[in-house]
């Protein structure tokens, strides 16, 4: 593959994850706003839904931080800020997108599974 192929699939695979960050956070306000109207479900109702609101509101700053960190490596892509060598923003917000998928497996066993 060449430079120009490899950045334009990078741009499309990262615009991608932006899509799905953004997905994941609506479908987290639909939910929040299903649970209050349904359910009656608020932060003061008692130990769970503290800890629901807790848990998934922490996991979904974290989801918003990391969908801003791939919109802004998205436009460094775009604009030839990496190279073979050089690349370390890139890497290292991959690896926070990872982590917080792993953090919402555990939390949605947690909250949603048991």
């Amino acid at each position: 593959m060449n430079r120009r192929r490899d950045r334009w699939v990078a741009l499309l695979v990262l615009i991608a994850t932006v899509a799905l960050g953004i997905l994941f956070l609506s479908l987290q306000a639909y939910e929040y706003v299903h649970a209050y109207h349904e359910y009656n479900l608020t932060l003061g109702m008692g130990a769970y839904g503290a800890t629901f609101f807790m848990l998934t509101g922490f996991h979904g700053f974290h989801v918003t931080v990391g969908t801003i960190m791939l919109i802004v490596i998205w436009l460094r892509c775009a604009r030839g800020h990496f190279d073979r060598d050089h690349h370390f923003g890139f890497e290292a917000v991959a690896w926070y997108w990872h982590f917080v998928d792993v953090v919402w497996l555990g939390l949605f066993l947690f909250v949603y599974v048991l």
